[in-house]
């Protein structure tokens, strides 16, 4: 079978186990799978009741990043619910159960304790904070990681249509202080706080600190528009898809399934 992405960055993590930045992109590409639980039940409106395996007393929940690894796992037929892992991590707060990862699935089997799933559930939730400073000087970036642009393309490539462009610029503010800034442009209104928090993220799983980019909102006819397309590094999003098929129960990162 051809290695996921969920795989390369658990090779990757187990071949650098003392690289911590290994370990952060583990946990950012589990985060944005798309993960298949076992259950015991077909699901029941948003209910679901999964199956668990218990390893040192600790109870964990079996989920896959591809359906025919669960079916290979179980042998049979056998109900199941897909979810983000961001969507799986959030049902699971406060739950005390851990996550087991392609179990079966030969180099790239992973328990993810309690422990563990609390802190992912924490980080994804921690999100940007506003600001009233006013830009003085737009200017070309410098200095910018590059696994922060790797993990900004990364969650880019996965806002199809809910923005046209943006473009990351170097800026002073007028209290004299200076930083980055990722200016979407023409970003669906419903969207933005969605692409703010996607912004965050890929800081915090860069291990970059928080805050040090900055995010605004533009519309192409806006004058800043054409000062950061003159400086900045452009990033075009993917268009929407033509057709979105109804998703399964938890797939909405905002609405995850409820534990029977």
């Amino acid at each position: 079978m051809t290695q996921t992405e969920l795989d390369a960055a658990f090779a990757a993590m187990v071949a650098n186990q003392s690289d911590d930045m290994a370990r952060l992109r583990y946990y950012e590409r589990l985060a944005d799978s798309e993960l298949y639980l076992l259950l015991k039940t077909e699901p029941d409106g948003d209910d679901i009741d999964p199956e668990t395996v218990d390893v040192d007393s600790v109870e964990y929940l079996l989920a896959f990043d591809r359906e025919v690894r669960l079916a290979e796992f179980v042998g049979r037929e056998a109900p199941y619910v897909g979810l983000s892992g961001r969507s799986l991590a959030a049902m699971l707060s406060g739950e005390g159960l851990g996550l087991a990862v392609n179990i079966g699935v030969s180099g790239y089997e992973m328990l993810v304790p309690p422990e563990a799933v609390a802190w992912l559930v924490d980080t994804l939730g921690r999100g940007p904070q506003e600001t009233a400073a006013r830009m003085v000087e737009v200017r070309p970036p410098e200095g910018v990681p590059q696994h922060f642009l790797e993990a900004l393309s990364r969650k880019l490539a996965t806002a199809q249509g809910l923005a046209a462009f943006c473009f990351l610029a170097g800026v002073t503010y007028d209290d004299g202080t200076s930083g980055h800034v990722l200016a979407f442009v023409d970003a669906v209104e419903a969207a933005q706080s969605a692409l703010a928090s996607a912004v965050n993220e890929a800081l915090t799983f860069s291990g970059v600190e928080a805050g040090q980019i900055d995010v605004i909102f533009l519309a192409e006819t806006d004058p800043n528009a054409a000062r950061f397309g003159r400086v900045g590094l452009r990033f075009d999003l993917p268009e929407p898809p033509k057709a979105v098929e109804p998703s399964a129960p938890g797939m909405d990162p905002d609405r995850p399934p409820r534990l029977r």
